[in-house]
């Protein structure tokens, strides 16, 4: 069973797909360059892709803090992370401390809101650090604890693993649409932005930083303007196939992350030129085709609770 290499859960998590991007990546000669996401999220596709060896330097973007602090804090005050991690205990009661936290962002140091976005993300139902419940309930008589994504064993090891890459990984914590324009002008050729921005119809539910119409349309010209190849994965809404209706369109079967457990259709929408694999069995349908990812490995509806 594929297991993420990140310390986060996160909704929508992508790590299951890396087989499907890695192998464009190959079909492309885009091997050993630089990747780029200007939603990180988790990051556990890029992390993947990373120490697989198929990409060798990340540009990685969220313009939420609590996340963009979190990996911060992950690359350069690991062992202040850790300790925090060893010396907090897994309560109620901290999940009420932490909270208060996500709530009052502006009142605490970037330090203090990686480690609350870090204990709630392990915490809280789906992963989700501020519109979702703890894990149990408040009063504990779940089938489930607080506790029980929080292995903080297995959880410091995937943050010593990322540290050691640190000087391949390139963080900001900018607008995904400053993010690709900066991006743009210092890219070598041999690169690959992968996108994967709030989901269209459930965004609001989902995401800190969610999207309206007006947003989905201002980032499609934006990516529709790149001048390095690009992926982008979206849920499978008419209105997003009506944006990129000029790019080729594919559908997918995706296993949701962070304790969703059903299997969802995606939308994958490539740069023109680019090239896909047989190896896919892909199978068009009209305009859009259609990826059976069987073949490939599938993450568990438990991968990213691990």
């Amino acid at each position: 069973m594929p297991q993420t290499p990140s310390p986060l859960r996160y909704p929508g998590g992508k790590t299951s797909i890396w087989k499907m991007v890695s192998t464009i990546i190959k079909d492309n000669e885009l091997e050993r360059g630089h990747y780029c996401e200007p939603y990180a999220g988790g990051c556990g596709l890029a992390l993947s892709l990373l120490f697989k060896g198929y990409v060798h330097e990340l540009h990685l973007n969220d313009l939420d803090r609590s996340i963009w602090a979190f990996w911060n804090a992950v690359l350069h005050e690991t062992d202040a992370l850790i300790e925090k991690i060893l010396s907090t205990e897994v309560t109620v009661e901290e999940w009420y401390r932490q909270r208060e936290i996500q709530l009052n962002k502006d009142s605490f140091s970037d330090f203090d809101l990686a480690f609350s976005s870090f204990f709630l993300n392990r915490t809280n139902r789906s992963g989700i650090i501020l519109k979702a419940g703890m894990i149990g309930g408040f009063k504990q008589n779940g089938n489930y604890k607080i506790d029980c994504r929080y292995n903080k064993k297995t959880l410091i090891d995937k943050i010593k693993r990322i540290e050691k890459y640190k000087h391949r990984i390139h963080l900001y914590n900018l607008d995904a649409l400053e993010f690709l324009d900066f991006t743009r002008s210092i890219l070598p050729r041999n690169s690959i932005y992968c996108i994967d921005p709030p989901y269209f119809e459930k965004g609001q539910t989902l995401y800190t930083n969610a999207y309206n119409k007006k947003d989905h349309k201002e980032i499609s010209k934006k990516i529709l303007n790149l001048n390095r190849p690009w992926i982008l994965t979206y849920d499978n809404a008419e209105e997003i196939r009506m944006l990129y209706k000029k790019s080729p369109q594919y559908t997918f079967d995706l296993n949701y992350s962070a304790a969703e457990k059903r299997v969802g259709t995606e939308l994958l929408i490539i740069s023109k030129g680019l090239k896909i694999s047989g190896e896919l069995n892909i199978q068009k349908i009209n305009t859009i085709s259609s990826i059976d990812l069987k073949s490939a490995p599938t993450l568990s509806p438990c991968c990213d609770l691990i």
